[in-house]
């Protein structure tokens, strides 16, 4: 080996060893590789940023703030409402769940479809009396096959597609993807259907704060509006919206205080006083087209510089025996109070009338900005910031429609996969869809920031030889198996690595390496990144690997060796229904 290849090896195997040892982010261990390579002269000081303009990073960023926007449309909660109300099946929940992922996947974030879904998870479990670890990691793995269907389905994929771009000067396109990762996905599906149970049932013993919080009970009172498609309709059809878990303590009509009866007809300007967990009164509010008491039409246009906070109410708080009406709080300190909660007590009288106590939690809302000193000046304690949109009304076609057309132009050719979604992120803060306070929130910072930092540290392998190096070990190792076996192994080894570095990370080491060892051997290059692809994005051994996997561990209450129970037998099928599966798509010769 030559200098500079031994000095190659030599930075990303201590990159790799400081992964493994997570004592620091992985951004940070990234970019120390990146000073690292510059320092030894194996990356050219002129292009040792060159990572940040690269079209990965942009379709990376973007298709994460499209993804946010098409989560927070609610569309995937009102279609299931819709068509599969009362949804009893233990086996038709399962494969309801894992379809809708998968589906979902392959188009926004596989962890952010996961997100989606699972308090609808939690909600079949409560129906069915199972606990919600019989969804959770069958869920996880069915997020990582639904990202295999799809160019922007995870960031392996754009990854190879940029890599075969340099290889062959032909970008890999948005559907290329789709035969063998909808193969994948489909045989994946069926064994999690019949196999979930080898999976222990289990019960998450340590709930964490969020959890905790989500299972308190919120009073709020909010207005029948003219735009609320439930005007003139029943009390009842309102409250379906919310899947029973929230009830409606009395109807305010005028001077007149009615009886909450299901079959009341609704009226536009009734007020209706709620109560519920906060992300149902979220959605009854947000479905319903509701006006809530103390958001004002002002607020929700400033929705980009508002804060929700949760907070509970200390001991030498101001607002302690005080209500609201008499604090005027909108007034006095520039903040709503959209909701309270009372630990064993349920609140009956309206938000305005309510004497405040130490202990209680309130849900406020205000400027961003403000909000720290705010809090300090009440004498609350902040609990959590939350994903609250109390008080906004979403429109679920917007961010579909800026998806299918950024999807389609990419499809039909009339723009790069870079150009389409970083217009479509653009669009979804233009037409409102995700604050622009939340855009640099749905971007994931250190992710991008690794990529960057990679992007010219992987291509010294290349730059160096040391990736024909390496592919030369393969040859000789690999040199008289078959097409299938060549492309088993490196699937294989993709597979064996992912688990301890990101998996983009595992592409952009992995994916030159292949591509070497398939000229090596005579054969095309694009059935060997598929294969890095799919080896990357199905870390089903470890929660770790993958941020599906470690999402669910808490609350399925999962230990850490449930987790290849299911997951090796899952990774034999695939790695058996893909050889063949990328032969047949892409053949070799």
């Amino acid at each position: 080996m030559t200098y500079e290849q031994i000095l190659a090896f030599g930075i990303i195997a201590i990159m790799m060893a400081a992964f493994l040892w997570e004592k620091f982010r992985y951004d940070v261990i990234a970019c120390c590789a990146l000073v690292a390579a510059v320092a030894v002269g194996l990356v050219p000081a002129r292009e040792a940023f060159s990572g940040f303009s690269d079209d990965l990073v942009i379709i990376v960023g973007s298709a994460l703030v499209v993804s946010a926007g098409v989560a927070r449309s609610g569309v995937v909660d009102l279609a299931i409402k819709r068509f599969f109300p009362a949804l009893s099946s233990l086996h038709g929940q399962m494969l309801l769940l894992l379809v809708t992922v998968t589906v979902l996947s392959a188009f926004i974030k596989n962890i952010g479809a996961l997100a989606i879904m699972m308090p609808v998870a939690f909600q079949f479990a409560r129906r069915s009396h199972v606990p919600p670890s019989v969804f959770l990691m069958p869920m996880a793995f069915s997020a990582l096959l639904g990202g295999l269907m799809t160019q922007i389905g995870t960031s392996p994929n754009i990854a190879v597609s940029r890599l075969r771009e340099e290889l062959t000067g032909q970008s890999f396109t948005m559907f290329d993807f789709t035969p063998v990762g909808a193969t994948l996905a489909a045989a994946g599906i069926v064994f999690l259907i019949f196999f979930y149970w080898l999976v222990p049932r289990r019960e998450n013993q340590n709930p964490s704060l969020q959890e905790a919080l989500e299972s308190s009970s919120f009073a709020t009172e909010a207005m029948i509006t003219r735009q609320s498609p439930f005007a003139g309709k029943t009390l009842h059809h309102l409250l379906q919206t919310a899947h029973g878990e929230v009830t409606a303590t009395a109807i305010l009509r005028g001077h007149t205080r009615l009886s909450p009866f299901p079959d009341v007809l609704l009226h536009e300007e009734d007020t209706l006083l709620l109560e519920g967990p906060s992300e149902a009164l979220d959605r009854i509010v947000s479905q319903g087209n509701l006006s809530l008491s103390g958001s004002t039409e002002r607020d929700r246009k400033r929705r980009g510089d508002i804060s929700t906070v949760e907070a509970v109410i200390g001991r030498g708080s101001p607002l302690i025996g005080q209500t609201t009406s008499e604090l005027s709080l909108v007034h006095t300190y520039g903040v709503n109070l959209l909701a309270v909660s009372r630990q064993g007590k349920r609140i009956r009288e309206r938000l305005g009338q309510l004497t405040l106590r130490s202990g209680d939690v309130v849900v406020l809302q205000g400027l961003r900005q403000q909000m720290p000193s705010i809090l300090t000046e009440l004498g609350c304690l902040p609990l959590a910031e939350r994903e609250i949109l109390l008080g906004t009304s979403r429109n679920i076609f917007i961010p579909l429609v800026i998806l299918v057309i950024a999807m389609g132009s990419t499809a039909l050719g009339f723009a790069p996969v870079a150009i389409a979604f970083f217009a479509a992120a653009l669009a979804m803060v233009a037409f409102g869809v995700i604050p622009v306070s939340e855009v640099y929130r749905a971007v994931d910072g250190p992710i991008l920031v690794m990529l960057a930092a990679l992007i010219p540290v992987a291509d010294t392998l290349r730059t160096s030889g040391g990736s024909d190096v390496i592919a030369g070990w393969l040859n000789a190792v690999a040199g008289g198996l078959p097409a299938w076996g060549a492309v088993a192994l490196i699937l294989l080894t993709a597979m064996a690595v992912t688990p301890f570095l990101n998996n983009a990370a595992t592409v952009l080491v992995m994916a030159p390496i292949a591509a070497s060892f398939a000229t090596g051997l005579g054969y095309k290059p694009e059935a060997f990144l598929m294969a890095v692809a799919i080896g990357a994005g199905c870390d089903f051994l470890t929660p770790i690997g993958h941020q599906c996997n470690t999402l669910v561990m808490g609350p399925g209450g999962y230990k850490f060796s449930d987790y290849p129970r299911l997951g090796l037998p899952l990774s034999v099928l695939i790695v058996l229904v893909s050889v063949p599966a990328l032969l047949v798509v892409w053949p070799v010769r």
